[in-house]
């Protein structure tokens, strides 16, 4: 049996071609993201195919690190961490309460964090399904969330529309609008943190991200958080040489007849 677990955590470790962790930080950093049910939980992904490659941090936050990744078949998939240790618990408890979908019980945190990443699954696949573009998601598995790569063929990862100069404000301010609509009226969900920080831009589109948060439109908290969001975006297309209202913006998104 020893033998067997000595094999296995050889594989994963040739599985995981994590950067050499040098400082003592990012030592700290590595042991949160890859505790031992996090590795058991990648390893049990490897033998499912769904991981073959794990290297190189997308994006590192206080909740939950986003490292590219490959599968079985070399496809290029970003593999998302949650971590138990630094993850705002109070924080998911207000946004998945009223949550029909999810039934909390207790203050288990390891549960709380296997429920919230199963939340941006299923949140991610109503976008998706709705017509959202937003990185289709794969598997959710405990605190790991895989899903579709957003980069170009080199694995090189789009970047936040916050980094990139907007060649084409007009076209992107609309799609994203199109998308926020596209978002209530038929995925019935409302972002909750959406702004340029949750928008990747890929070959002049942009990509919705981060919708971990993402409430249902019947939730107590959605209309608060439905205006948070367009608030945020009044700031970036305004940055972007766009100028239009709060108000514009949420008719175009709640108005049923377009």
């Amino acid at each position: 049996m020893d033998s067997k677990i000595s094999r296995a955590d050889d594989d994963l470790q040739k599985m995981l071609e994590v950067k050499r962790l040098k400082s003592d930080a990012d030592k700290k950093v590595g042991s949160e993201v890859f505790d031992n049910i996090t590795l058991k939980t990648l390893y049990k992904l490897a033998n499912q195919g769904y991981i073959h490659l794990l290297n190189g941090a997308i994006s590192t936050g206080k909740e939950a690190n986003v490292f590219k990744g490959a599968d079985e078949d070399g496809n290029l998939v970003a593999v998302k961490i949650y971590r138990v240790t630094t993850s705002d618990f109070k924080k998911m408890q207000i946004y998945i309460q009223g949550d029909p979908r999810f039934q909390i019980k207790g203050s288990n945190k390891r549960q709380l964090i296997n429920n919230w990443v199963l939340k941006e699954f299923k949140n991610l696949n109503r976008a998706y399904d709705a017509g959202v573009r937003v990185p289709k998601p794969i598997i959710a598995k405990n605190n790991v969330l895989i899903m579709e790569f957003i980069g170009n063929a080199q694995g090189i990862p789009a970047r936040l529309m916050r980094q990139v100069k907007i060649k084409n404000p007009v076209y992107v301010v609309q799609k994203i609008i199109d998308y926020v609509r596209i978002l209530y009226q038929d995925a019935e969900l409302v972002h909750g943190d959406l702004s340029s920080y949750n928008i990747l831009i890929e070959d002049k589109e942009p990509i919705i991200i981060d919708i971990s948060q993402g409430v249902m439109v019947n939730h107590p908290l959605a209309g608060e958080l439905l205006n948070r969001d367009i608030e945020n975006l009044v700031k970036d297309f305004k940055k972007m040489g766009i100028k239009i209202s709060h108000d514009e913006i949420k008719r175009k998104i709640t108005d049923l007849i377009g």
